[in-house]
């Protein structure tokens, strides 16, 4: 992997674990609302746990291989 690739995939790290965080937010805003809409908040949980996933498979493309 070249240094580029590794910034570029560092800056979409951090594009998406803001979003994540957002999304923690609004989520926690919802679910507190008296009048919350149950279908919004099971849409953005589930974009959430989508981001988490994407999250984790980038971040496995920073750690080097190694050989045994």
């Amino acid at each position: 992997m070249q240094v580029q690739d590794q910034a570029e995939i560092a800056h979409l790290l951090a594009e998406l674990r803001v979003e994540h965080r957002d999304l923690d937010v609004a989520i926690e805003h919802l679910a507190a609302s008296f009048s919350r809409d149950e279908l919004q908040l099971t849409r953005m949980k589930k974009r959430k746990l989508l981001l988490k996933d994407h999250i984790a498979r980038l971040e496995s493309k920073l750690i080097p291989d190694l050989d045994a």
